[in-house]
Protein backbone atom coordinates (compact mmCIF):
# COMPACT_ATOMS: atom_id res chain seq x y z
CA UNK A 1 0.00 0.00 0.00
CA UNK A 2 1.28 3.21 -1.14
CA UNK A 3 0.89 4.98 2.59
CA UNK A 4 3.84 7.60 1.57
CA UNK A 5 1.14 9.69 0.04
CA UNK A 6 0.18 10.83 3.41
CA UNK A 7 4.16 12.16 3.74
CA UNK A 8 3.99 15.39 4.32
CA UNK A 9 0.46 16.15 4.83
CA UNK A 10 -1.64 17.48 7.71
CA UNK A 11 -4.86 15.23 7.60
CA UNK A 12 -7.76 15.74 9.84
CA UNK A 13 -9.04 11.48 9.20
CA UNK A 14 -12.14 12.75 10.67
CA UNK A 15 -13.03 14.23 7.86
CA UNK A 16 -13.81 11.28 5.49
CA UNK A 17 -17.24 10.45 4.76
CA UNK A 18 -18.89 7.98 2.79
CA UNK A 19 -22.59 8.36 1.62
CA UNK A 20 -23.77 5.47 -0.12
CA UNK A 21 -27.10 3.69 -1.36
CA UNK A 22 -27.06 -0.10 -2.33
CA UNK A 23 -28.99 -3.44 -3.93
CA UNK A 24 -29.17 -4.26 -0.19
CA UNK A 25 -30.85 -1.35 1.00
CA UNK A 26 -32.38 0.64 -1.98
CA UNK A 27 -34.54 -0.22 -4.35
CA UNK A 28 -33.27 -0.35 -7.93
CA UNK A 29 -36.33 2.64 -9.10
CA UNK A 30 -34.15 4.62 -6.41
CA UNK A 31 -30.66 3.77 -7.64
CA UNK A 32 -31.62 4.28 -11.08
CA UNK A 33 -32.84 8.09 -10.54
CA UNK A 34 -29.47 8.97 -8.35
CA UNK A 35 -26.65 6.75 -10.71
CA UNK A 36 -24.08 8.40 -12.97
CA UNK A 37 -25.01 6.65 -16.03
CA UNK A 38 -22.53 7.99 -18.01
CA UNK A 39 -18.87 9.58 -18.12
CA UNK A 40 -20.54 13.30 -18.93
CA UNK A 41 -22.79 12.77 -16.16
CA UNK A 42 -20.00 11.77 -14.07
CA UNK A 43 -17.74 14.52 -15.47
CA UNK A 44 -20.77 17.13 -14.49
CA UNK A 45 -21.03 15.52 -11.21
CA UNK A 46 -16.95 16.24 -10.36
CA UNK A 47 -17.30 19.92 -11.63
CA UNK A 48 -20.53 20.46 -9.80
CA UNK A 49 -18.94 18.75 -6.42
CA UNK A 50 -15.55 21.14 -7.04
CA UNK A 51 -17.42 23.96 -7.37
CA UNK A 52 -19.73 23.60 -4.44
CA UNK A 53 -17.21 22.05 -1.82
CA UNK A 54 -13.75 23.46 -2.93
CA UNK A 55 -10.94 21.57 -1.53
CA UNK A 56 -12.25 18.68 -0.78
CA UNK A 57 -11.27 14.86 -2.41
CA UNK A 58 -13.68 13.17 -3.72
CA UNK A 59 -14.73 9.84 -5.45
CA UNK A 60 -18.05 8.64 -7.58
CA UNK A 61 -18.43 5.13 -7.56
CA UNK A 62 -21.61 4.40 -9.56
CA UNK A 63 -22.66 0.95 -10.72
CA UNK A 64 -25.74 -0.85 -11.18
CA UNK A 65 -25.59 -2.29 -7.86
CA UNK A 66 -24.47 1.11 -5.92
CA UNK A 67 -24.64 4.94 -5.84
CA UNK A 68 -21.40 6.06 -3.74
CA UNK A 69 -19.86 9.37 -2.96
CA UNK A 70 -16.23 9.49 -0.71
CA UNK A 71 -15.05 12.87 -0.23
CA UNK A 72 -12.27 13.55 2.62
CA UNK A 73 -10.54 17.13 3.68
CA UNK A 74 -7.01 16.68 4.20
CA UNK A 75 -7.22 19.68 6.82
CA UNK A 76 -8.79 20.53 10.45
CA UNK A 77 -11.72 22.20 8.42
CA UNK A 78 -15.17 21.53 9.08
CA UNK A 79 -16.19 18.13 7.93
CA UNK A 80 -18.95 17.34 5.00
CA UNK A 81 -21.86 16.15 6.74
CA UNK A 82 -24.36 13.76 4.96
CA UNK A 83 -27.34 16.06 4.65
CA UNK A 84 -25.11 18.22 2.50
CA UNK A 85 -23.84 15.60 0.22
CA UNK A 86 -27.71 14.19 0.32
CA UNK A 87 -28.58 17.79 -0.98
CA UNK A 88 -25.98 17.62 -3.59
CA UNK A 89 -27.64 14.53 -4.98
CA UNK A 90 -31.12 15.58 -4.86
CA UNK A 91 -29.96 18.65 -6.64
CA UNK A 92 -28.06 17.60 -9.11
CA UNK A 93 -30.64 14.59 -10.04
CA UNK A 94 -33.68 17.07 -9.76
CA UNK A 95 -34.85 14.35 -7.38
CA UNK A 96 -36.89 15.72 -4.74
CA UNK A 97 -34.82 14.92 -1.41
CA UNK A 98 -37.41 13.36 0.68
CA UNK A 99 -37.86 10.75 -1.85
CA UNK A 100 -34.95 9.06 -1.49
CA UNK A 101 -33.05 10.46 1.67
CA UNK A 102 -33.92 7.34 3.92
CA UNK A 103 -32.60 5.11 1.70
CA UNK A 104 -29.17 6.55 2.40
CA UNK A 105 -26.53 5.65 4.47
CA UNK A 106 -23.56 7.31 5.81
CA UNK A 107 -19.86 6.01 7.22
CA UNK A 108 -17.10 7.84 8.18
CA UNK A 109 -13.71 7.49 8.94
CA UNK A 110 -12.85 3.92 9.95
CA UNK A 111 -16.24 2.63 9.29
CA UNK A 112 -16.10 4.44 5.83
CA UNK A 113 -12.92 2.63 5.36
CA UNK A 114 -14.35 -0.61 6.10
CA UNK A 115 -17.00 -0.19 4.09
CA UNK A 116 -15.02 0.34 0.78
CA UNK A 117 -12.92 -2.54 1.63
CA UNK A 118 -15.57 -4.72 1.49
CA UNK A 119 -17.40 -3.42 -1.42
CA UNK A 120 -13.79 -3.80 -3.28
CA UNK A 121 -13.71 -7.43 -2.13
CA UNK A 122 -16.98 -8.00 -3.57
CA UNK A 123 -18.81 -8.93 0.10
CA UNK A 124 -21.15 -6.51 -0.67
CA UNK A 125 -21.89 -7.63 -4.02
CA UNK A 126 -25.22 -8.98 -5.58
CA UNK A 127 -22.93 -12.02 -6.34
CA UNK A 128 -20.19 -12.98 -3.43
CA UNK A 129 -16.91 -12.83 -5.47
CA UNK A 130 -17.51 -11.10 -8.29
CA UNK A 131 -14.34 -9.83 -9.69
CA UNK A 132 -16.20 -7.30 -11.68
CA UNK A 133 -16.10 -4.99 -9.06
CA UNK A 134 -12.58 -4.60 -8.51
CA UNK A 135 -12.41 -3.40 -12.10
CA UNK A 136 -15.30 -0.81 -11.48
CA UNK A 137 -13.33 0.75 -7.92
CA UNK A 138 -10.65 0.73 -10.37
CA UNK A 139 -12.14 2.81 -13.02
CA UNK A 140 -13.81 5.21 -10.44
CA UNK A 141 -10.63 6.08 -9.13
CA UNK A 142 -9.02 6.05 -12.44
CA UNK A 143 -11.89 8.93 -13.15
CA UNK A 144 -11.44 10.65 -10.04
CA UNK A 145 -7.73 10.97 -10.84
CA UNK A 146 -8.08 12.60 -14.29
CA UNK A 147 -10.63 15.06 -12.95
CA UNK A 148 -8.23 16.55 -9.84
CA UNK A 149 -10.44 15.44 -7.25
CA UNK A 150 -8.14 12.64 -5.62
CA UNK A 151 -6.03 14.04 -2.68
CA UNK A 152 -3.93 12.00 0.20
CA UNK A 153 -6.25 10.92 1.78
CA UNK A 154 -8.62 9.33 -1.38
CA UNK A 155 -5.35 8.18 -2.89
CA UNK A 156 -3.97 6.00 0.03
CA UNK A 157 -8.23 4.86 0.77
CA UNK A 158 -8.37 3.32 -2.63
CA UNK A 159 -4.83 2.08 -3.55
CA UNK A 160 -5.36 0.63 0.31
CA UNK A 161 -8.71 -0.77 -1.09
CA UNK A 162 -7.08 -2.58 -4.02
CA UNK A 163 -4.07 -4.37 -1.35
CA UNK A 164 -6.92 -5.42 0.16
CA UNK A 165 -9.03 -6.90 -2.52
CA UNK A 166 -5.62 -8.24 -3.59
CA UNK A 167 -5.48 -10.41 -0.50
CA UNK A 168 -8.70 -11.56 -0.16
CA UNK A 169 -8.70 -12.83 -3.86
CA UNK A 170 -5.39 -14.72 -2.92
CA UNK A 171 -6.14 -16.07 0.42
CA UNK A 172 -9.83 -16.90 0.45
CA UNK A 173 -12.43 -19.40 -1.90
CA UNK A 174 -14.70 -16.71 -2.27
CA UNK A 175 -14.03 -15.82 -6.18
CA UNK A 176 -14.30 -19.42 -6.96
CA UNK A 177 -17.44 -21.12 -9.46
CA UNK A 178 -20.08 -18.38 -10.78
CA UNK A 179 -19.07 -15.37 -8.81
CA UNK A 180 -20.59 -12.79 -11.44
CA UNK A 181 -24.17 -11.30 -12.44
CA UNK A 182 -23.32 -12.23 -15.86
CA UNK A 183 -22.52 -15.88 -14.87
CA UNK A 184 -25.23 -16.81 -12.26
CA UNK A 185 -27.66 -14.65 -15.23
CA UNK A 186 -26.15 -17.75 -17.59
CA UNK A 187 -26.08 -20.61 -15.90
CA UNK A 188 -28.68 -20.48 -13.35
CA UNK A 189 -31.45 -18.19 -15.61
CA UNK A 190 -30.98 -18.55 -19.14
CA UNK A 191 -30.40 -22.64 -18.94
CA UNK A 192 -33.56 -22.99 -17.34
CA UNK A 193 -35.42 -22.21 -20.06
CA UNK A 194 -33.03 -23.23 -23.18
CA UNK A 195 -31.38 -26.79 -23.19
CA UNK A 196 -29.09 -25.73 -25.31
CA UNK A 197 -27.61 -22.22 -26.87
CA UNK A 198 -26.04 -23.63 -30.39
CA UNK A 199 -28.94 -22.68 -32.43
CA UNK A 200 -29.95 -19.15 -30.54
CA UNK A 201 -29.61 -15.93 -31.76
CA UNK A 202 -27.83 -13.99 -29.28
CA UNK A 203 -28.69 -9.92 -30.02
CA UNK A 204 -26.30 -7.57 -27.32
CA UNK A 205 -27.22 -3.71 -27.00
CA UNK A 206 -24.23 -1.73 -25.75
CA UNK A 207 -20.20 -2.85 -25.85
CA UNK A 208 -19.69 -2.87 -22.27
CA UNK A 209 -17.61 -4.54 -19.90
CA UNK A 210 -20.93 -6.32 -18.71
CA UNK A 211 -21.60 -7.02 -22.20
CA UNK A 212 -18.58 -9.01 -22.71
CA UNK A 213 -18.94 -11.22 -19.55
CA UNK A 214 -22.06 -12.12 -20.98
CA UNK A 215 -20.92 -13.12 -23.92
CA UNK A 216 -17.87 -14.84 -22.63
CA UNK A 217 -20.32 -17.22 -20.98
CA UNK A 218 -22.63 -17.89 -23.87
CA UNK A 219 -19.84 -18.32 -26.00
CA UNK A 220 -19.09 -21.11 -22.95
CA UNK A 221 -22.52 -22.67 -23.72
CA UNK A 222 -22.25 -23.09 -27.39
CA UNK A 223 -23.52 -19.68 -28.56
CA UNK A 224 -22.77 -18.79 -32.42
CA UNK A 225 -24.81 -16.34 -34.24
CA UNK A 226 -23.63 -13.41 -32.31
CA UNK A 227 -25.40 -9.64 -33.49
CA UNK A 228 -24.09 -6.60 -31.61
CA UNK A 229 -26.11 -2.92 -31.88
CA UNK A 230 -24.71 -0.23 -30.69
CA UNK A 231 -24.81 3.75 -30.50
CA UNK A 232 -21.42 4.15 -31.77
CA UNK A 233 -20.25 1.60 -35.17
CA UNK A 234 -17.03 1.38 -33.64
CA UNK A 235 -17.73 -0.35 -30.08
CA UNK A 236 -20.07 -2.12 -31.80
CA UNK A 237 -17.70 -3.63 -34.46
CA UNK A 238 -15.00 -4.42 -32.10
CA UNK A 239 -16.93 -6.27 -29.57
CA UNK A 240 -18.16 -8.50 -32.72
CA UNK A 241 -15.15 -9.04 -33.83
CA UNK A 242 -13.62 -10.27 -30.48
CA UNK A 243 -16.81 -12.60 -29.96
CA UNK A 244 -16.84 -13.90 -33.80
CA UNK A 245 -20.07 -12.25 -34.42
CA UNK A 246 -21.57 -9.36 -36.44
CA UNK A 247 -22.20 -5.20 -35.68
CA UNK A 248 -25.12 -3.79 -37.29
CA UNK A 249 -26.88 -0.23 -37.59
CA UNK A 250 -28.08 1.78 -34.32
CA UNK A 251 -31.11 2.06 -37.13
CA UNK A 252 -31.82 -1.85 -37.35
CA UNK A 253 -32.41 -2.38 -33.49
CA UNK A 254 -36.43 -3.15 -33.76
CA UNK A 255 -35.36 -5.82 -36.98
CA UNK A 256 -32.80 -7.86 -34.40
CA UNK A 257 -35.22 -7.20 -31.03
CA UNK A 258 -37.84 -9.11 -33.30
CA UNK A 259 -36.09 -12.59 -34.05
CA UNK A 260 -33.42 -12.82 -30.95
CA UNK A 261 -33.79 -15.79 -28.63
CA UNK A 262 -31.33 -13.99 -26.30
CA UNK A 263 -30.88 -10.44 -25.27
CA UNK A 264 -28.54 -8.79 -23.35
CA UNK A 265 -28.54 -5.01 -22.90
CA UNK A 266 -26.28 -2.65 -21.07
CA UNK A 267 -26.11 0.63 -22.97
CA UNK A 268 -26.10 2.75 -19.70
CA UNK A 269 -29.02 4.98 -21.24
CA UNK A 270 -30.71 7.69 -18.66
CA UNK A 271 -34.15 5.91 -19.91
CA UNK A 272 -35.36 2.46 -21.20
CA UNK A 273 -35.34 2.01 -24.58
CA UNK A 274 -37.99 -0.32 -25.11
CA UNK A 275 -41.21 -0.66 -23.78
CA UNK A 276 -44.22 -3.31 -23.66
CA UNK A 277 -46.11 -1.44 -26.70
CA UNK A 278 -42.64 -1.81 -28.75
CA UNK A 279 -41.54 -5.32 -27.78
CA UNK A 280 -45.06 -6.67 -28.64
CA UNK A 281 -44.78 -5.00 -32.22
CA UNK A 282 -41.89 -6.07 -33.67
CA UNK A 283 -42.25 -9.69 -32.28
CA UNK A 284 -45.73 -10.11 -34.12
CA UNK A 285 -44.45 -11.52 -37.04
CA UNK A 286 -43.05 -14.82 -34.78
CA UNK A 287 -45.73 -15.15 -32.17
CA UNK A 288 -45.04 -17.50 -29.26
CA UNK A 289 -41.18 -17.52 -29.54
CA UNK A 290 -39.31 -17.45 -26.64
CA UNK A 291 -37.14 -14.22 -25.42
CA UNK A 292 -34.44 -14.54 -22.97
CA UNK A 293 -33.81 -10.77 -21.88
CA UNK A 294 -31.24 -9.72 -19.26
CA UNK A 295 -31.19 -6.05 -18.52
CA UNK A 296 -28.45 -5.33 -17.74
CA UNK A 297 -28.34 -1.33 -17.67
CA UNK A 298 -28.95 1.24 -14.43
CA UNK A 299 -31.14 2.60 -15.50
CA UNK A 300 -33.17 -0.43 -16.86
CA UNK A 301 -32.99 -0.52 -20.67
CA UNK A 302 -36.30 -2.44 -20.72
CA UNK A 303 -39.75 -1.48 -18.58
CA UNK A 304 -40.97 -3.81 -16.55
CA UNK A 305 -44.22 -4.05 -18.22
CA UNK A 306 -41.71 -6.24 -20.89
CA UNK A 307 -41.60 -9.20 -18.93
CA UNK A 308 -45.19 -9.27 -18.43
CA UNK A 309 -45.88 -10.21 -22.04
CA UNK A 310 -46.33 -13.75 -23.21
CA UNK A 311 -42.91 -16.38 -24.04
CA UNK A 312 -40.82 -13.65 -22.20
CA UNK A 313 -38.53 -14.14 -19.39
CA UNK A 314 -37.52 -10.58 -18.22
CA UNK A 315 -34.03 -10.76 -15.81
CA UNK A 316 -32.93 -6.96 -14.29
CA UNK A 317 -30.44 -6.80 -11.42
CA UNK A 318 -32.82 -7.00 -8.83
CA UNK A 319 -34.00 -10.31 -10.58
CA UNK A 320 -30.63 -12.15 -9.54
CA UNK A 321 -31.02 -10.87 -5.72
CA UNK A 322 -32.62 -15.05 -4.64
CA UNK A 323 -29.74 -16.39 -6.19
CA UNK A 324 -27.01 -14.45 -5.04
CA UNK A 325 -28.19 -14.38 -1.85
CA UNK A 326 -27.80 -18.67 -1.89
CA UNK A 327 -24.44 -18.23 -3.13
CA UNK A 328 -24.01 -15.94 -0.10
CA UNK A 329 -25.22 -18.54 2.30
CA UNK A 330 -23.07 -21.15 0.69
CA UNK A 331 -19.86 -19.52 1.15
CA UNK A 332 -20.04 -18.04 4.69
CA UNK A 333 -16.97 -20.12 5.68
CA UNK A 334 -14.70 -17.73 2.88
CA UNK A 335 -16.62 -14.54 4.15
CA UNK A 336 -15.58 -14.75 7.78
CA UNK A 337 -11.85 -15.38 6.15
CA UNK A 338 -12.27 -12.44 3.93
CA UNK A 339 -13.59 -10.34 6.49
CA UNK A 340 -10.74 -11.26 8.48
CA UNK A 341 -8.45 -9.57 5.88
CA UNK A 342 -10.70 -6.50 5.65
CA UNK A 343 -10.32 -6.50 9.28
CA UNK A 344 -6.45 -6.70 9.71
CA UNK A 345 -5.97 -4.41 6.31
CA UNK A 346 -7.93 -1.47 7.64
CA UNK A 347 -6.67 -1.77 11.36
CA UNK A 348 -3.45 -1.85 9.51
CA UNK A 349 -4.64 1.61 6.88
CA UNK A 350 -5.98 3.45 10.43
CA UNK A 351 -2.89 2.52 12.21
CA UNK A 352 -0.74 3.80 9.67
CA UNK A 353 -2.73 6.92 9.27
CA UNK A 354 -3.15 7.58 12.94
CA UNK A 355 0.91 6.89 13.22
CA UNK A 356 1.68 9.98 10.77
CA UNK A 357 -1.02 12.23 12.21
CA UNK A 358 -0.16 11.80 15.32
CA UNK A 359 3.94 11.80 14.43
CA UNK A 360 3.02 15.17 13.00
CA UNK A 361 1.30 15.91 16.92
CA UNK A 362 4.26 14.85 18.42
CA UNK A 363 7.09 16.43 16.34
CA UNK A 364 5.20 19.92 16.74
CA UNK A 365 4.97 19.63 20.08
CA UNK A 366 8.29 19.00 20.66
CA UNK A 367 9.28 21.52 18.39
CA UNK A 368 7.61 23.93 20.70
CA UNK A 369 8.52 22.81 24.06
CA UNK A 370 12.06 22.96 23.15
CA UNK A 371 12.13 25.94 21.24
CA UNK A 372 10.29 27.41 24.42
CA UNK A 373 13.12 25.92 26.21
CA UNK A 374 16.05 27.15 24.15
CA UNK A 375 14.47 30.83 24.42
CA UNK A 376 14.57 30.94 28.02
CA UNK A 377 17.65 29.26 28.46
CA UNK A 378 18.95 32.41 26.42
CA UNK A 379 17.52 35.01 28.47
CA UNK A 380 19.12 33.41 31.66
CA UNK A 381 22.60 33.47 30.24
CA UNK A 382 22.30 36.45 28.99
CA UNK A 383 21.60 37.65 32.67
CA UNK A 384 24.16 35.61 33.89
CA UNK A 385 27.11 35.85 31.58
CA UNK A 386 29.87 34.62 33.92
CA UNK A 387 28.56 30.86 34.11
CA UNK A 388 31.25 28.65 32.36
CA UNK A 389 30.41 26.68 29.30
CA UNK A 390 30.35 23.58 31.37
CA UNK A 391 27.84 24.92 33.65
CA UNK A 392 25.71 26.01 30.75
CA UNK A 393 26.06 22.75 29.18
CA UNK A 394 24.95 20.96 32.36
CA UNK A 395 21.68 23.63 32.64
CA UNK A 396 20.81 22.62 29.12
CA UNK A 397 20.80 19.55 29.60
CA UNK A 398 18.75 19.42 32.65
CA UNK A 399 15.88 21.61 31.23
CA UNK A 400 15.58 19.48 28.26
CA UNK A 401 15.25 16.39 30.85
CA UNK A 402 12.55 18.17 32.22
CA UNK A 403 11.00 19.17 29.29
CA UNK A 404 11.20 15.48 27.42
CA UNK A 405 9.41 14.26 31.10
CA UNK A 406 7.14 16.66 30.97
CA UNK A 407 5.94 15.45 27.43
CA UNK A 408 6.35 11.95 28.46
CA UNK A 409 3.02 11.14 29.92
CA UNK A 410 0.61 12.54 27.05
CA UNK A 411 3.03 11.35 24.08
CA UNK A 412 3.30 7.98 25.79
CA UNK A 413 -0.56 8.10 25.58
CA UNK A 414 -1.35 8.87 22.11
CA UNK A 415 1.38 6.35 21.27
CA UNK A 416 -0.92 3.79 23.38
CA UNK A 417 -3.92 5.16 21.62
CA UNK A 418 -2.09 4.89 17.94
CA UNK A 419 -1.87 1.25 18.40
CA UNK A 420 -5.30 0.45 18.96
CA UNK A 421 -6.16 2.33 15.77
CA UNK A 422 -8.16 5.93 17.43
CA UNK A 423 -6.31 8.31 18.18
CA UNK A 424 -8.21 11.42 16.82
CA UNK A 425 -9.74 12.60 19.90
CA UNK A 426 -6.72 12.56 21.86
CA UNK A 427 -4.82 15.00 18.97
CA UNK A 428 -7.43 17.43 18.67
CA UNK A 429 -7.42 17.64 22.51
CA UNK A 430 -3.24 17.73 22.77
CA UNK A 431 -4.00 20.82 19.46
CA UNK A 432 -5.92 22.51 21.89
CA UNK A 433 -4.33 22.52 25.58
CA UNK A 434 -0.83 23.42 23.73
CA UNK A 435 -1.85 25.58 20.95
CA UNK A 436 -0.92 23.24 18.59
CA UNK A 437 -2.56 25.80 15.37
CA UNK A 438 -2.60 24.77 11.71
Amino acid sequence: MAMHLFSGKRIGFVNLLALYCTHQTTPLAIRERLAFASREKLDAAYSSLQERFPDTESVVLSTCNRVELYVARASDAEPLTPPQLAQFLSEFHGVPLDEFVGELRAATGSEAVRHLFEVISSLDSMVLGEPQIVNQVREAYSVAEAQGSCGPITHALFQGAIQTSKRVRTETRLAEGKVSIASVAVGDFAKSIFDHFADKLVLVIGAGEMAEETLRYLKDEGVREIVVVNRSPERAQRLALEWGGRAVPWSELNKWLGVADVIVSTTGSDQPIVDAELFKKVRSASPGRTAFILDLGAPRDFTTSVGELDSVFLYDIDSLRKTCEDNRKARVREIDKARQVIIEESSKFMAEFYRRAGGDVVSRLMQDWHGVSKDELDRLFNKLPHLVEKDREQIERTVERIVNKLLHPPLEALKDEAREGTPHGLINALKRLFGLHD
